[in-house]
């Protein structure tokens, strides 16, 4: 494979990350506590992406390579995975009383509980959207990169999806007063803000953009019940390299590690005996030495 590969395949990686790293650092802010079933709502995304695919999965022709049910089940994954956050906001972590702390221990069981649900309904192998194999694209051959228009689809869309957000936080009423709300919820809400209503969005983009990384991650590999939490902490590392709460800070430090993920085996290419196995890791320590020299991560945000 050649740099040029790889740094397509990083691209494609890194935007999976970046969608549920944004989620995951939109709901920290506002929520104020890291939520551990953040990885298992990306895999409630993908088998809802996965049924309704089933149901519609014929529905017209081919866009990107991917049929137009696809997209029709893309949307019904990331409300789903945001119907069923919502209602655990409501029901388990709202009348909780216990701190962030003790609402990011009830997210573990949470994520357990889900993961379980999945595993009842669906039992534990892997499956896969019933879309038409694609061959590489072929212009992009000729120059060393090997990648499909369905990755291709993967990377356009998660970049929508991000410039969605954007636009929401900055150009809406809604993104006005949920960056409010992130500064200082207590001035928030003695300034009118109704702060459980802001608190309610922020859980169904957050959890949606969660869903729709799921989905893409099940088409970049495969859907199985554990495929939200073995990508977990790689998303967290994402989110404290850019700064924990902050958004943009999760976009780009979930670029830096989808790449250092992908880009692992030039290392073996050039003499430096590291195997893929080890990716992980050094996106870790990556992590550890940005932190080192810049604790607030790379955006730089407030410590809660």
């Amino acid at each position: 494979m050649s740099i040029l590969e790889y740094l397509a395949n990083g691209l494609v990686f890194s935007s999976i990350i970046v969608l549920s790293g944004v989620g995951l650092s939109l709901i920290y802010s506002i929520a104020s506590f890291a939520n551990f079933a953040h990885g298992d709502t990306m895999t409630v995304g993908a088998y809802g992406a996965l049924v309704s695919f089933g149901a519609v999965g014929s529905m017209g022709g081919l866009l990107f390579g991917l049929p137009y049910g696809f997209y029709v089940a893309l949307a019904a994954g990331a409300l789903l995975a945001a119907l069923v956050a919502v209602i655990t906001q409501r029901l388990v972590y709202e009348p909780l009383e216990i701190g962030s702390i003790g609402l990011l221990i009830t997210s573990i069981g949470i994520a357990f509980v889900y993961r379980a649900l999945i595993q009842l309904g669906f039992g534990t192998d892997g499956r896969r959207y019933a879309v038409p194999a694609m061959r590489p694209v072929e212009w992009l051959v000729p120059v060393g990169i090997r990648i499909t228009v369905q990755e291709i689809a993967i990377v356009a869309f998660a970049a929508v999806f991000v410039v969605a957000l954007h636009l929401v936080l900055t150009r809406t009423l809604l993104g006005q007063m949920m960056r409010a709300m992130a500064d200082d919820a207590s001035l928030a809400r003695v300034s009118g803000v109704r702060t459980s209503r802001i608190k309610l969005w922020t859980w169904v983009l957050g959890a949606g953009l969660a869903g729709a990384g799921g989905v893409f991650l099940g088409l970049y590999n495969q859907i199985e019940p554990r495929m939200g939490f073995n990508i977990l902490l790689v998303v967290f590392a994402a989110v404290i390299l850019g700064g924990i709460g902050s958004v943009y800070g999760a976009m780009l430090g979930g670029f830096l590690i989808g790449m250092v993920d992908q880009l692992m085996p030039v290392l073996g290419d050039i003499g430096i005996p590291i195997g893929t196995e080890y990716s992980y890791a050094v996106a870790f320590l990556i992590m550890v030495g940005v932190l080192l020299a810049r604790p607030s991560g790379i955006a730089g945000t407030t410590e809660r």
